[in-house]
């Protein structure tokens, strides 16, 4: 149990440690997000836990081809915000909008042969 807590606590420092950042600068802090922070984590602790590097290959592998449509909340986002449309719209059109693109890829993957 405490293992698990230490890797919510590391992770979560993360995260807010990322959002007051961006507070004072938002450069510093989209640098410090577009690191792969949280995969690296996550891959870490994958081998942690089980050592082995087959699932930590295809969990790089899974999350090189799934960032490419998490970019359209990058992209659809600031474009509405900058339109003046309301944050909470803006924030849930584009999260609809990247589960689409998700969907996309997968579809595409799986036609190519590739399976994540």
């Amino acid at each position: 149990m405490t293992y698990y807590l230490v890797k919510i606590t590391i992770t979560a420092l993360l995260v807010v440690l990322i959002a007051e950042i961006s507070k004072r600068s938002s450069f510093v802090g989209a640098v410090l997000a577009s690191v792969p922070l949280v995969s690296v984590l996550a891959m870490i602790w994958l081998y942690i836990d089980t050592r082995d590097v087959d699932k930590v290959a295809a969990l790089a592998s899974g999350i090189f081809w799934l960032v490419l449509p998490s970019l359209a909340l990058f992209i659809v986002l600031p474009i509405m915000l900058k339109q003046g449309l309301n944050f909470y719209l803006s924030l849930g059109v584009s999260i609809v909008l990247t589960i689409g693109c998700y969907g996309l890829m997968v579809a595409a993957l799986g036609r190519a042969g590739i399976e994540l």
